[in-house]
């Protein structure tokens, strides 16, 4: 499994001379990966080169794109933002699974996160959120976030937040 932080360090490892990787998630087992060389352009040769390795090495199962590096702001990606260091370390292990997805959830806020359901044809990985209080809509766009960066790329999350009285 391949989140998106292991799958741009795996391609930073395979293509050295790239200085710039944004692979990004954009719809039902669909990735792109933006990527510039060290003269901050992409040839043909290394986008041929670059969706090769994705679909050899990064998840056989998706749809690849691969763009020059600037057309991350014309396709409205979002700006990658810093994980705390166990979302990280989770994130860049290549063995996750959806226990240890969970347990790194877990360690997130006072409630507990469970499996829901996965949705196959829409790559969505359903959730519901259980917590004695109420989670304010940052917390909950801050959960969200981090569940999808712990995600294997070519797939997102949706969580569903319930209050409980235990």
């Amino acid at each position: 499994m391949r989140t998106r932080l292991l799958s741009e360090q795996l391609i930073r490892t395979r293509f050295p001379h790239i200085l710039y990787c944004r692979v990004h998630t954009n719809g039902r087992h669909k990735a792109t990966i933006y990527a510039w060389n060290e003269d901050l352009q992409l040839t043909e040769t290394e986008m041929r080169k670059l969706k090769q390795f994705a679909s050899d090495y990064l998840n056989p199962s998706l749809c690849f794109q691969v763009k020059a590096y600037h057309m991350v702001q014309e396709d409205n990606v979002p700006q990658a933002k810093e994980l705390p260091d166990p979302f990280r370390t989770a994130a860049l292990k290549g063995n996750l699974d959806q226990e240890a997805i969970i347990d790194t959830m877990n360690t997130f806020a006072d409630g507990h996160i469970r499996f829901n359901d996965y949705d196959p044809e829409q790559a969505v990985v359903h959730f519901d959120y259980y917590g004695l209080s109420p989670v304010q809509p940052d917390d909950q766009t801050r959960m969200t976030e981090y569940l999808n960066e712990l995600l294997p790329i070519g797939s997102l999350c949706e969580i569903a937040f319930h209050l409980t009285s235990e």
